[in-house]
């Protein structure tokens, strides 16, 4: 519970939880054809400190529902709306992604970004998919294998933290069994990882750790996050997160998520 904790502390003052870039949350938006003046609802699950949601926000008329389990991120999210203008399209929900209280075909879309990992790629698109209005459009992005093969140290690290990690082919099958019909993909560029969010954490590393008296438990997350930079700056050839956008079919039978 102590290193959630340090965890929540190192991430809950930064902008973005995850890879990604509003330019690319633009993208996204653009390639599900969102038509700007159109009423929507939208769910953000897994929102964070609410980068996505905010600038969902101001491209879209929008209400927005941005879930997350986290408080202190839907704190942050609020503080940031209030001071954007758009605090009045946004409703926070403290709450699971895997047991939302949403009506079903509550949603015009549903949009995750760098979270659907938490339940699983599987799992989330097919539980969330109910939510969903006839046609309506999911986005989420996820980490993926960019290339056939790749070097056995990363496979191995990232097999082992995310077992689901897998190629964009075989994310797009699995949307085709569960009741979607793929829309768009594209994969997040370098700066989404590296300015966006690894060099932020950098930033952040000595702050956190003085405020946290340089802890043994403090310092093995700052090594884990080093780990990780690390493991990206000499494999970022070879994965990255995809952006998945997706409408669902009506009237399909969907397969049971594992």
């Amino acid at each position: 519970m102590e290193d959630y904790q340090l965890l929540i502390d190192l991430h809950k003052e930064a902008k973005r939880q995850g890879p990604g870039g509003e330019a690319e949350t633009k993208k996204a938006v653009e390639l599900a054809m969102l038509d700007p003046s159109t009423p929507l609802k939208i769910a953000d699950i897994g929102c964070g400190t609410g980068a996505s949601a905010i600038q969902l926000a101001r491209l879209l008329n929008a209400e927005i529902t941005a879930v997350d389990f986290l408080p202190d991120f839907l704190e942050v999210l609020e503080t940031h709306a209030k001071h954007m203008g758009v605090s009045e399209k946004i409703t926070t929900l403290a709450c699971s992604m895997d047991d939302l209280p949403f009506a079903n075909e509550e949603y015009d879309v549903i949009w995750s970004e760098g979270a659907i990992y938490n339940i699983g790629f599987e799992k989330g698109i097919n539980l969330w998919r109910r939510f969903l209005k006839p046609d309506g459009m999911l986005v989420v992005s996820e980490i993926t294998w960019t290339t056939g093969s790749r070097p056995s140290e990363i496979e191995t690290y990232w097999n082992t933290e995310y077992p689901e990690i897998n190629t964009a082919s075989s994310k797009i099958s699995l949307l085709e069994k569960s009741g979607y019909s793929p829309v768009a993909y594209f994969v997040l560029p370098e700066h989404c990882w590296l300015e966006n969010y690894y060099r932020p954490i950098q930033d952040r590393v000595e702050d956190f750790l003085n405020r946290n008296d340089n802890r043994e438990e403090a310092r093995g997350i700052v090594e884990w996050e080093a780990r990780e930079i690390e493991l990206y700056e000499k494999y970022k050839a070879h994965y990255s997160y995809g952006v998945y956008v997706a409408r669902k079919l009506g009237n399909q039978t969907t397969v049971d998520p594992k």
